[in-house]
Formats: structure tokens, sequence, C-alpha cells
């Protein structure tokens, strides 16, 4: 018998209608979209920093000189959430998800106030540090939340919903950013905004009851089941009290010595529910999506889009289908399955890596000739590296590394067009001539093949493996190491995505863009067959089901006296 089904029947049994009716509990989706605001500062702040990158470099002048401090700028958000979902778990489990939610915003506005006055690139790092710390936060807490309030049937689409909101965070920090080009200030609307969000779910939040099954486990049962009653018709509620007590209870007797994190590791069953868990989640940041959800902006102009109003533009579009493929996942995990849908997510992923390599080795030799007599005409203009005749100043790429800019010829990009200096000056003098300004990137006739790869990435990384990680993670532990191990793969997460923030645009420098996402496509490959041999399918199983999951694997593993990883391979789904 499984969590909130009438008695008799089976989670894979559950009809249509008694789906539909529960989706219809207004109690039920209200109180999802507001632990999902977590989700949507989470995609906010994701989204944010990549365009107001682009005007964080024009005010100061340190940060457009120096890739580290970029690359620190959007990634110290990560080493905060880092932090955040570390010492989450132990918050969840001590203090209960609601207060946990409540620290988070606070945490949050402070920092957003903290970014949008920062004076200088040091103080912004600070606001962004906190930022993270309640990204982290948030990113472990809302998904046990809505988990845990959840029937079983409907959790995988519902926990969706807070990827939704992920994704929706995403989208709406585009149109922020957009709607700030023009406005004196730029940045600081865009980064500060973010404190909105984190204010409205706190007022909501603070009236919200705490997880029932949080409830249960500190022995709060009478304000458990108030909460339960909410949600549960009164047959269904008596099945799910029976379930829950017992499921407790157990708990409750194997926790009466006092866990210490290495204990974790004691129990096979945990140890194979952990490699599962924290696998996907590494993955998930190790196959390039926060380069994209970072670096969106400035991986168009690589391809050769040079005004950052046609870069947030293209990367609206990004983000949209971000939102649009959130949507499918929500139909569908419940439908396909978890497993399913992140082994077919990998395998469009890998296709998407392989055209964006090949579209930036493309736009890399497909460049405009340099004008070498035009842009001599301009002496007090003029790239010096021109009068250089062993330097290679014969296209637009070779203008660049010799550290000038770039001016298109009038109408046609492509045509030969000047090589300046890469100053203030030179720049008003192109853009004045109704030319375009290049100083990171060339244009090409190949850019919209990299834009092509960037939505097909999109498309097929946000049914699957934008969200089966967390959909997986909220569920696959037992309740007496949910907090903890969920935790532990979130903090996962967050350290796979610092490493990918801190080092995108250093390994661009040192490899080229067109290899940096050849060694993305070897990840996602490698992830692919770990999913294969690791996670199981865990489609329309309850708390308790999962629980004998792993312990029916790890009897198989003692009793054959082989790994983990070769047993799951023998016995896939």
């Amino acid at each position: 018998m499984t969590i909130g089904y009438l008695p008799g029947t089976s989670g894979s049994n559950l009809s249509q209608q008694q789906k539909t009716s529960f989706f219809g509990n207004r109690y039920i989706i209200g109180l999802t979209f507001v632990a999902g605001i977590g989700g949507l500062l989470f995609g906010y702040d994701t989204g944010v920093i990549s365009g107001a990158l682009l005007y964080i470099r024009d005010d100061f002048k340190e940060v457009a000189e120096s890739t580290f401090l970029q690359e620190t700028i959007v990634s110290m958000a990560v080493a905060g959430a880092i932090v955040g979902a570390a010492i989450g778990g132990w918050l969840n489990d001590a203090y209960g998800r609601r207060k946990t939610t409540l620290l988070a915003d606070i945490i949050f506005t402070i920092g957003a106030v903290c970014m949008a006055a920062a004076p200088d690139p040091y103080v912004l790092i600070i606001g962004r540090l906190l930022i993270g710390l309640g990204v982290g936060l948030a990113s472990i807490t809302a998904p046990i939340y809505i988990a845990e309030a959840s029937p079983s049937d409907i959790r995988g689409g519902l926990v969706g919903i807070n990827v939704l909101m992920i994704t929706a965070g995403q989208f709406l920090s585009y149109l922020v950013n957009l709607a700030f080009t023009e406005v004196p200030g730029t940045w600081r609307w865009m980064l500060g905004v973010a404190g909105l969000p984190a204010i409205f779910q706190f007022t909501l939040m603070y009236f919200l009851p705490e997880s029932p099954r949080w409830l249960y486990m500190k022995n709060k049962q009478v304000e458990a089941v108030a909460v339960l009653e909410k949600i549960y018709d009164p047959d269904s509620l008596r099945s799910e009290i029976e379930h829950l007590s017992a499921a407790v209870s157990e708990e409750l007797q194997r926790s009466q010595s006092k866990i210490g994190f290495f204990d974790l590791f004691k129990t096979k069953e945990v140890r194979l529910a952990l490699l599962a868990g924290v696998g996907l989640q590494a993955f998930q940041q190790l196959c390039g999506i926060n380069t994209v959800m970072y670096y969106s902006p400035t991986i168009v102009e690589l391809a050769g889009f040079s005004s950052n109003k046609t870069a947030l533009l293209l990367s609206l579009l990004v983000s949209g289908m971000n939102a649009i493929g959130t949507v499918l996942g929500i139909y569908l995990v419940d439908k396909c399955g978890r497993r399913f849908l992140a082994l077919t997510s990998l395998i469009g992923v890998f296709i998407s890596l392989g055209i964006l390599s090949g579209a930036f080795y493309l736009t890399s030799i497909d460049v405009p000739a340099v004008d070498i007599h035009g842009s001599l005409r301009r002496s007090d203009y003029a790239c010096p590296a021109l009068l250089d005749l062993s330097h290679p100043l014969w296209n637009c790429k070779g203008c660049l590394d010799a550290a000038c800019g770039f001016c298109t010829a009038s109408g046609n990009q492509m045509l030969p067009g000047s090589c300046f200096v890469a100053n203030t000056t030179a720049k008003g003098y192109c853009l004045q001539s109704s030319h375009h300004w290049f100083t990171d990137a060339c244009p090409s006739s190949y850019g919209w093949l990299a834009i092509l790869g960037l939505v097909l990435y999109i498309a097929f990384f946000s049914p699957g493996m934008g969200m089966v990680p967390w959909a997986v993670n909220s569920e696959i532990y037992p309740e007496k190491y949910r907090g903890t191990c969920g935790g532990i793969a979130a903090t996962t997460n967050w350290i796979c995505n610092l490493i990918v923030a801190q080092t995108f645009l250093s390994l661009i420098n040192a490899v080229g863009t067109s290899k940096t996402f050849l060694i993305f496509a070897a990840i996602t490959a490698v992830a692919f067959f770990y999913v294969l041999a690791l996670v199981p399918e865990t489609k329309n199983l309850s708390f308790e089901e999962f629980e004998k999951l792993w312990q029916e694997r790890a009897k198989r593993c003692r009793i054959k006296k082989i790994s983990p990883f070769r047993q799951t391979l023998l016995e896939r789904d």
C-alpha cells in the first residue's frame, strides 16, 4: 500500500479521477507554488547575472580587464550556495522545512540590497555570496517540503513545479534584464529586484504549516494530522496516517542512537541511494547547463552578435525554451519515469553539444578580413600591430588577438573591416558610422548554428536532466537520512556548479570555445552510462518502497559478492 491511496489500491492503479482531484486541491497547489518561489529565486539568480555582467563590465574597468573577476562575480553565488546546501540538511532536520525557508528569504533579501548598492566589484561579490547562501538553502528545502506533502503518484509532477519555477525565474530574469537596459543603473536594478520575490515568499510562508512528515518525526502528530486533513479525503487520510505512523515509528526505533555524518556510509542501502542521487546532481552540472544559463549572452556574443540587447534577446529565446521543456518534463516525469527521461535527455544533450562545438569551430575560421589600407587611413585609430609585418592581421581574429577592436564594413559584416585600437573613442567612431564593433569575438556566417545548438541543448536538457536529479533526490532516501543525504547531494550539485562557473571563461581562453563544448560532450557520454548503470526507475514508488528497493539491491550485492556498479548493470530495469 502506498501513501495517500484508498485502502486496497496501489500507486500504479490510482484512477485518473483521483489524480485529477489531487491536482484540483487548491491547498496542495498553493503550498507547492509558495514553496516553489525558492526555485524562482534560484532561477532568477542563475539567469540575471548573465545579462548584468555585460553592464558590470562597462561600469567597472577592472572587471572588463579581468576574466578571473568576471568568473568570481558569477561563481561567488555558487560558493555561497555550497555553504547553504551543506548546512541546509541539518537546518531542515533540526528546525523544519518552513523555518529554513524563512531564513533563506531573509538572507536573500539582504544580499539583493547589498548588490544593488555595491560601490565596487568587491562589495558586489559579498552580495553575491549572501544571495548564494539563500539560494543554497532554498535548493534543498523546497523539493523536500513539496515532496513530503505530495501523494506519490503526482509527487514527481509537483516537485517538477519547483523546477518549473526555476526556469520561470530564469525567463523572468532575462525580461528584467531587457527592461532595464536603457535605465540608469542597469545592473543595479537587475540584481536588486531579486529581493522582491524573497519578501513575497516570506510573507506567504509565514502562514503555511510545517511538513506533515517532519511534524510526525518530531512527535507533533496533532499538527501533522491537521495538515493532512487539507490534502486527503477521509478514507485516504486514515490510510496515510496509518502508513505514516508505522513508518515514523520504525524510523524512531532505528534512530535511538545519534546519527553521525559517517554513519550514513555504514549502511549499504544508503550508500547505493547516495551513489545514484549524488551522481545525478554532479552530472547535471558537469554536462555544462550553467555555462548556458550564466554565460548565454556571452556565448551569443562569442557566436558573432555584437549588441548587448541582441545578445539578451537571443538569450531570452533560450530561456523560453527552458520553461517550455520543463512543462513538458512535468507532464512526462510520472508517465515515462525518471530514468527514461534522464537517459533520453542525455542523448539529446550530447548531440546538441556536438552541434555547438562544430558551430564554434566554423565561426573561428569563417571571419571577415581586415582592410589594412582603410584602417591605416585613420591613423589616430589604427591598431599599432598593423605596422608589425610579422603579426598576421589579415582577418578579424588576428586583430582581436592583438588586443585591438574590429569595426565591420557598413551593411555586410562579412566584408573586410577596419582594425582599430580598443578604446571608447574608436568604438564611438565605429558605431557613429553605422558599423558594428567587436572586441571579444568576430562576426560569422555561422552564428545562427551556435544559437540553434543552444536552443536544442536547452530543449533536451530541461525535461530530463533539468528536473530528474531534483525529483529523485527528494524521494529516494530513508526518512531518517533524507535531510542530510539531500544536503550532501545538493552540496555536490553546487560544488560542480562552482567548478564549471569558475573555469568556463578560462577554459575558453585556454583551449577555445569549440573544444570546451567538446569536453562537455565527453562528460555527457560518461553521464549516460552512469545513469544507465546506477539509477533505478522510481516512478510510482512510495517512500517506504524506496527503502525496500535499496535493501533488496544491497542484499543481492552481498549474496553475489559483486560491486554495486556491476550489480545494477546486471539488473537494469
